[in-house]
């Protein structure tokens, strides 16, 4: 009994980082969003300064593989279905306040398929990088989650640490290594802006958010990030990074500042009243 009531109360431990992640960034994207609706000038502090920069990481929109819960990998060929294509324009809607200053895509269709959506009415050219495709995951590739579950006792122990792996099956440390480095290569190039916006997948955007939170790469996977959601993150020079999003699934307009109402129309009697006015003080 004592092991079974320790073992409930590690996974509880185990939970406690993940759970501070999501309550406390989703107060810093309530802040910031607020701020940003009142104040939008702001948009354009990061580039006017050259200081800060936000960091757009955006997971691409559903595809059949997603709802039949089948590891694609970096297979090859795999397309938004049509509830993906919808999901992406209407992200791209809801970030057109954002002056997004470059795209970097992973080389997968889904990927890519995503960035040329987020690209439409922007004069911006999509570039692709490697290090940002989605993990490799060997002979499990193509197989339904549901499948190796129940048939694979290596997939189980990959799920429990990722960090350690069968042959022919990426690492979460390694590709973590992979793709921090290619961010923060891109980061570093000349022009690339202060909100470069980085497509990629969820087990990508996963490791990025733990090395910026920062967080264990093996709790990594406790991370939620869904199809076609913003995850972001600032930087700062002389200061730690702030993560300010995590999956984020923005409405249309979530950015946009409050248009105010107009005016209720004078009753016709109202203006017959002061057209009468207007007439007595001309004739005076």
């Amino acid at each position: 009994m004592s092991n079974a009531v320790r073992y409930v109360s590690s996974l509880g431990w185990m939970w406690v980082p993940v759970l501070w992640v999501y309550v406390f960034t989703g107060w810093r994207c309530w802040r910031w969003r607020r701020q940003l609706r009142l104040h939008p000038e702001r948009l354009r502090e990061s580039i006017d300064s050259g200081m800060k920069q936000t960091l757009l990481f955006i997971r691409h929109g559903e595809t059949s593989w997603n709802v039949e819960h089948r590891l694609p990998g970096q297979l090859p060929g795999i397309s938004l279905n049509e509830k993906g294509i919808q999901q992406v324009k209407q992200l791209a809607e809801a970030l057109a306040a954002i002056p997004v200053s470059a795209i970097i895509s992973s080389p997968l269709d889904r990927a890519c398929e995503t960035a040329q959506i987020l690209a439409e009415g922007r004069d911006l050219r999509i570039h692709t990088e490697p290090a940002l495709a989605d993990t490799e995951v060997g002979v499990w590739a193509g197989k339904t989650i549901e499948e190796v579950s129940k048939n694979d006792p290596a997939w189980k122990a990959f799920v429990r640490n990722p960090t350690v792996a069968p042959e022919g099956v990426e690492t979460f440390t390694a590709l973590q290594e992979r793709a921090v480095a290619a961010v923060e290569r891109w980061r570093a190039t000349e022009d690339i802006g202060a909100y470069p916006a980085f497509v990629a997948h969820a087990d990508v955007i996963k490791v990025l958010l733990a090395h910026y939170l920062p967080l264990d790469v093996g709790r990594a996977p406790s991370l939620m990030i869904e199809n076609a959601s913003v995850s972001l993150v600032e930087l700062e020079p002389d200061h730690q990074p702030r993560v300010i999003a995590v999956s984020w699934s923005p409405r249309p307009g979530w950015l946009k500042p409050p248009i105010p109402e107009p005016q209720n129309q004078k009753s016709e009697e109202a203006q017959a009243e002061e057209a009468e006015v207007k007439e007595g003080e001309q004739k005076e």
